[in-house]
């Protein structure tokens, strides 16, 4: 299904800056974005076992909610030699005030206490997976999934003040500044949120 200009949708999300990332990724194509934030939308639990799972969730209970299609992200860092970790807890590891902060020290320390100190060591990668999901009016249209990654590395101490989540500590490959360094443009060429949107707008959006 192609969504088309002045369409209304919900940003399904709370996040601040995950709504500020999608909106600009979305804007060039007249959509009518509005988060569920804005809409005073609840939370729901997010208990899926992958970032695909949590996205479908998201999207499917604002889209019930609002009764009209909304777009979910869920994404995160997975460590490789944390075996992954944190993976779809990201947000979790900044505590209950969702402290980025405390969440990259909280990696470093972990990656350390493994021996690793080297950047090329500290290998890593973003995920995000965008879930567009329909109102159940709507003919039972699918829940639809899109994933992107990126890879790179990780340094200390944090870098940068742009971006948000663990973007100040992240190097993407070939680069040399972090996602908190970054022109915010540059990033978006480049990110794991990009590249699943590159797959949204191809199956869901009319150029």
């Amino acid at each position: 299904m192609k969504l088309q200009s002045g369409q209304k949708l919900v940003v399904a999300s709370h996040n601040k800056g995950k709504v500020r990332e999608i909106n600009e990724l979305i804007n060039p194509y007249g959509l009518n974005a509005v988060s569920a934030g804005e809409l005073g939308l609840p939370e729901p639990v997010e208990d899926g076992d992958s970032f695909a799972a949590n996205a479908i969730i998201k999207a499917e209970a604002a889209a019930n909610a609002a009764g009209i299609p909304a777009l979910a992200d869920d994404s995160g860092i997975e460590v490789h030699a944390l075996d992954g970790a944190p993976g779809i807890y990201s947000a979790r590891w900044g505590g209950e005030q969702g402290d980025f902060n405390m969440a990259m020290s909280r990696v470093n320390d972990e990656l350390n206490a493994k021996g690793i100190t080297k950047e090329e060591e500290r290998t890593a990668n973003f995920t995000c997976c965008l879930a567009l999901a329909f109102p159940k009016t709507e003919e039972q249209m699918e829940t639809l999934v899109f994933e992107g990654k990126v890879y790179g590395s990780l340094v200390w101490p944090i870098r940068g003040e742009h971006g948000f989540g663990y973007d100040p500590m992240f190097v993407a490959k070939g680069e040399t500044l972090t996602f908190g360094e970054m022109d915010q443009t540059r990033k978006h060429e480049m990110s794991h949120r990009a590249n699943a949107f590159a797959l949204f707008k191809k199956a869901c959006l009319v150029d």
